[in-house]
């Protein structure tokens, strides 16, 4: 579903295309010596918001996608971790090595005080509050990384862990790893993308100097200053709204 800024960025590019369409529909009438309010560059910036949106909705989608990759990929993490343990428990190793891998997944289950702020949030907007809360989850990702990889080296470290269950073996634990991180990094990567996509849209749309918003100012006050303020053109061109809205 579409977020509400989403829509006002789509409700304000409309609202472009039907402004575009009343000053055509003045003929020779609409004639400013403002280059940026000319019915061609008009349309050029139209096109360019239409496009912008377009990426920036295409962006959005994949790092959507990248974040359920990774969220899923991180589910069984958790759980498959209590059950290295407990192999380990079974596998002849000492104590000391049983109680160093214990403190390594308390750790990764974020079962001590400093580890309980490590649970990952996903946060998909822009602003400074919540681009630091992604900032933050992201750091929370990369902890558990680094303690499964903890965990894989206690592992190597001691020979006598052999388990028999395939998905308990150091090779597909490595595997697992590996995973963890590919889909880390991939997220890492869309959300780049998608971050930049939604500042090339603002800009495209909100700049105050050359936006769709300024611009489409700039237009109801040439129509206003050719017709007058009681015209019927005016008053077509008055009621479209134009919002600034530099959210998601």
């Amino acid at each position: 579903m579409a977020s509400t800024s989403e829509m006002g960025h789509a409700k304000n590019i409309a609202n472009f295309e039907d402004l575009i369409s009343f000053c055509e529909g003045y003929g020779a009438t609409y004639n400013p010596t403002k280059e940026s309010l000319k019915i061609p560059q008009l349309k050029a910036l139209y096109q360019t918001a239409q496009d912008k949106l377009t990426a920036s909705k295409a962006q959005k989608t994949n790092f959507d996608n990248a974040t359920n990759e990774r969220r899923n990929a991180f589910k069984d993490l958790k759980p498959l971790s209590t059950k290295i343990v407990n192999a380990f428990a079974v596998s002849g190793a000492d104590t000391l090595a049983q109680n160093n891998l214990k403190f390594v997944n308390k750790k990764l289950q974020g079962s001590t005080s400093s580890a309980k702020k490590e649970e990952p949030t996903e946060n998909t907007t822009t602003t400074p509050e919540t681009a630091k809360t992604i900032s933050t989850s992201q750091q929370s990702y990369d902890r558990l990384i680094d303690h499964f990889a903890n965990v894989i080296q206690v592992l190597e470290q001691n020979t006598v862990y052999a388990p028999n269950e395939n998905d308990l073996q150091v090779d597909s634990l490595k595997d697992k790893l590996l995973e963890l991180q590919t889909k880390n990094t991939n997220l890492i990567n869309a959300y780049t993308l998608y971050s930049n996509a939604m500042i090339e849209r603002n800009q495209t749309l909100y700049n105050p100097l050359s936006g769709i918003v300024q611009t489409a100012k700039e237009v109801k006050q040439y129509v206003k200053s050719i017709f007058g303020a009681t015209s019927p053109q005016y008053k077509q061109v008055s009621g479209l709204e134009f919002k600034v809205r530099k959210g998601e």
